[in-house]
């Protein structure tokens, strides 16, 4: 079994835990629009985000279930190398370091360019050196600072989301910005029905839609750091899941109920839109703000995640010793700056490319990409362990109070729809190239492990 790295400062409140969990998985995609999984279902993406929330509730359940029992930093990569097997707990944590450096990259170039409508003449490597500084410094003061940075970036986004919706609303049912007549409902099934792309449309949606729920377990990593963690555990996991969805759902609704769903390519984004049509003249300028504390989150939140598995890495033995440094602010400040790094180098070497040949760009919008089925390795090991640990352990599920619902069921469930998720996004042509790539990174990871491992055994 792996050796536990030793338990870091419990400085986090509750509150905090679940912004940060909003906060990694709300992101910037929603705000530009979602016009991409828009196109393969027409209105119907709607039940495709409920149905993708239904199968995140169960991997949410899941963990929050053993959580309760053991709340450690890193926690769902502990499950999957105790209770599945330890090549799981190895890729579950360098694909979290995969996927949020990568993430990390791409969402530093998205804060450059958002840097811009502001600021036209900003030299995009200055921008982008600015903006690592203050997130490494921001990581490195301590836990709580940033959570609390987190707390005010998704405290933005939720606002904004919830004005969206509201001012929505108005302009459906009262007719505001829109000479006083009512909108009304017929744009969700006027343009080709509610469900445009039949039922292959409908799952090529969620394999694009998944994207937008990674970063939802990152309550499983800020467990070790929380304060009072079974109570704020229970609050998260049951709140979190449900916000997510009701702010994803809500703007989505009032965006396919607003403007037909097969031109939403052509007005740009939704929300600067909806914003403008209501009076609010600084539209574009409130969005590019949000989108930028979106964007930023999305780092922070990466910097946090990765940099924590790093420093388990470490003290398991499957990366640099110097990353299980804790610096005398307890956090652990080497593997911080090492994921920081990570994302400099990346971001320089996006800025040289695209100074010396633009079309080369898009091979960096497919390593982007390739971060989400990393991503997804989470939510498998956390119901595989689930599984195991229930099995293992039925004397600590006599008195459980937070027991996963309708199980074993509804985690073999999970496992199909997410199985099937990922055989779709081979299928699909906009997904196939950027799934492989990341098949690719947890093939290579896995052969490095075992070749290691068979040659400390002999």
């Amino acid at each position: 079994m792996a050796k536990k790295a030793p338990e870091l400062k419990r400085s986090m409140t509750a509150g905090q835990m679940e912004m940060i969990s909003l906060g990694g998985a709300i992101g910037v995609g929603l705000f530009m629009g979602s016009a991409s999984t828009i196109k393969w279902t027409g209105p119907s993406v709607l039940l495709a985000y409920m149905f993708v929330g239904l199968i995140l509730y169960i991997v949410m359940r899941a963990l929050g279930e053993m959580l309760y029992v053991d709340p450690g930093t890193g926690s769902f990569a502990d499950y999957a190398s105790t209770h599945v097997h330890p090549i799981a707990g190895y890729l579950a944590e360098w694909a979290n370091v995969f996927q949020y450096i990568v993430v990390g990259i791409s969402e530093v170039v998205a804060t450059t360019e958002y840097l811009r409508f502001w600021w036209p003449g900003t030299s995009d490597w200055i921008a982008g050196i600015v903006i690592i500084l203050f997130l490494l410094l921001a990581n490195l003061a301590s836990a709580r600072a940033y959570a609390t940075l987190e707390f005010w970036f998704a405290m933005i986004k939720v606002v904004t989301i919830i004005l969206m919706i509201v001012l929505g609303f108005m302009v459906i049912l009262f007719g505001f910005g829109n000479g006083g007549h009512p909108v009304g409902f017929s744009n969700l099934w006027s343009h080709g029905g509610f469900f445009t792309g039949g039922v292959k449309g409908f799952i090529f949606s969620m394999a694009i839609i998944v994207g937008s729920y990674q970063g939802i377990e990152l309550i499983g990593i800020s467990a070790g750091e929380v304060a009072h963690p079974q109570e704020a555990i229970v609050k998260s996991v049951k709140s979190v899941l449900w916000r997510i969805l009701i702010f994803y759902v809500g703007a989505i609704f009032v965006i396919v109920t607003i403007y037909p769903w097969n031109e939403l390519g052509s007005i740009g984004s939704p929300f600067v839109n909806t914003f403008a049509k209501v009076g609010i003249t600084a539209a574009a300028s409130v969005i590019n703000f949000v989108v930028l504390t979106a964007a930023l989150s999305g780092a922070n939140s990466g910097i946090y995640s990765s940099s924590r598995m790093l420093y388990k890495l470490a003290h398991e033995g499957e990366a640099p010793k110097t990353f299980k440094y804790v610096s005398k602010r307890i956090v652990p400040s080497h593997a911080i700056i090492g994921i920081t790094s990570g994302i400099f180098l990346g971001f320089m070497l996006n800025v040289i490319i695209q100074f010396f040949n633009k079309s080369l760009a898009n091979v960096f919008v497919i390593i982007y990409s390739s971060s989400v089925l990393p991503g997804m390795v989470a939510w498998f090991v956390i119901l595989l362990a689930e599984l195991r640990f229930r099995r293992k352990n039925p004397h600590l599920m006599e008195k459980h109070p937070f027991k996963l619902p309708l199980y074993p069921y509804s985690n073999y469930f999970a496992l199909f729809m997410l199985t099937l998720i990922v055989i779709f996004m081979f299928i699909n042509p906009e997904t196939r190239v950027s799934v492989t790539v990341g098949a690719i990174v947890l093939i290579v990871a896995a052969v490095v492990y075992v070749i290691k491992h068979r040659k400390e055994a002999t």
